[in-house]
């Protein structure tokens, strides 16, 4: 039941993050200084956070996304849900472990120093 609703509300992020993605590259368009200055927001370390939390909502997303799949198309796939879930959520904190340095490295320089 969890996995379901990790998995819409991971769906409903990422819908909101190409929403806001487009309107902010539409403003080039507009006003290219504002254009400008959205990005300079963008490079805060708060805004660093939340790009790693888009991180493991993709990949969330698309790990369990592939787990449905299997459930649905496979045959055994109901009979061994739990564990495809358990895996999909062992690679998940393996590949979010992974890329904790190179998405954060901007805003752990800007903390700690080089």
């Amino acid at each position: 039941m969890w996995s379901w609703v990790a998995h819409r509300v991971t769906g409903v992020l990422i819908f909101f993050f190409l929403f806001v993605h487009v309107l902010d590259t539409a403003l080039v368009r507009v006003s290219p200084e504002a254009y400008d200055n959205v990005v300079a927001t963008y490079k805060t370390p708060i805004v660093n956070v939340m790009e790693y939390g888009l991180v493991a909502a993709i990949l969330f997303h698309a790990l369990n996304g592939l787990r449905v799949v299997a459930v649905d198309f496979w045959s055994k796939g109901p009979k061994y849900q739990k564990q495809m879930l358990w895996t999909v959520v062992g690679v998940w904190v393996v590949l979010m472990a992974g890329a904790f340095y190179p998405v954060l490295q901007h805003t752990l320089r800007t903390l700690f120093g080089s």
